[in-house]
């Protein structure tokens, strides 16, 4: 198996995609002979041509509404979003058009189409790059909402995504592109969507997360661990829909659960799973559900980043707060 980061994963997996299937067509801003803004796409025009890769004006709402024309026509489209906070010209076409074409059809059309976005602070990028809006597209029905975590399951979820008979929005941790590197089969086997990964076993508090934020969890139950706190990770991978049946089986063994991600706080996904939980898992709860969560502001610039991103030390703090509940 070949060692990739998560960036040559998202390339594989379209390169496999369109090897299967002449019907998987990319399209974005840049992502031809430039190979995309993080070079996701390097080499894929080179290889698969210009009629399979193609590059577009500079129209989110245009490339959106492209690749929902081509869908609907037998295509299997992919589209790639330069940065997630470029995205809201597009949203009328995909949460009045391709969230819609199945219901609207009455099943006669569905809409094959899958949406990457990078998303997430920590590159000291400029303003309108750093935004973590998944739980807006969480909440529109008829989509389908991933986030990977590691190359393996970029590779993976991406070829579900891809293959599946309805829209998908794909947002990549672009902070972990180049984190680091894993081994990944390359066998075009792809992972379920809606089932998540359990990163690590614990006895004592469950720690809920998905994207950039699992590597701050994964840091924080080694500081918890050193200090005899057993903490279980749950890396959801997919948000809509989510693996609730995995997220009441964690919080019923250990009783505490602590919730984390890099969105802000207010109407975050993290108040959906705290919501679950109460509902149908509060006779097993020792204390209460905690969120570790961005505050509710614009993603700063470079200098305050480190401040505005929830570290391992307030995952910490949060964790033993709650060990400390009676």
């Amino acid at each position: 198996m070949a060692e990739m980061t998560l960036v040559e994963a998202v390339r594989a997996a379209l390169a496999r995609a369109m090897e299967d299937d002449p019907a998987v067509l990319l399209l974005g801003e840049d992502i031809g002979p430039d190979g995309g803004v993080f070079r996701a796409t390097e080499g894929l025009w080179q290889r698969f041509g210009r009629d399979r890769v193609r590059d577009t004006p500079l129209s989110e709402a245009g490339l959106a509404g492209a690749a929902v024309g081509l869908a609907v026509q037998g295509f299997r489209p992919v589209a790639e979003i330069q940065f997630q906070g470029f995205i809201h010209p597009a949203l009328d076409q995909i949460a009045n058009h391709a969230a819609r074409m199945r219901n609207r059809t009455r099943g006669r059309l569905t809409c094959p189409l899958v949406l990457r976005a990078p998303y997430g602070a920590g590159v000291r990028a400029p303003e309108h790059h750093s935004e973590s809006i998944e739980a807006l597209f969480a909440h529109i029905p008829g989509l389908k909402v991933v986030i990977p975590s590691s190359p393996a399951q970029a590779y993976g979820l991406l070829l579900s995504a891809i293959r599946d008979p309805d829209p998908v929005v794909f947002f990549e941790p672009k902070r972990l592109y180049r984190a680091s590197r894993q081994e990944v089969a390359e066998d075009g086997a792809g992972l379920p969507l809606g089932r998540a990964s359990l990163l690590r076993q614990g006895r004592d508090l469950t720690l809920v997360t998905w994207g950039a934020s699992v590597k701050e969890c994964q840091e924080a139950a080694q500081d918890l661990a050193e200090g005899g706190i057993s903490a279980e990770i749950l890396d959801l991978a997919t948000l809509k829909p989510y693996d609730a049946p995995a997220v009441l089986a964690s919080v019923r063994k250990t009783g505490r659960c602590v919730i984390v991600h890099e969105a802000p706080r207010t109407g975050g996904f993290g108040a959906e799973i705290a919501a679950c939980i109460a509902e149908q898992a509060l006779e097993a709860l020792l204390a209460p559900v905690r969120r570790v969560a961005a505050p509710d502001i614009i993603p700063p610039l470079a200098r305050l980043e480190h401040l505005y991103l929830p570290g391992a030390a307030q995952i910490t703090a949060a964790a033993r707060e709650v060990m400390s509940w009676h």
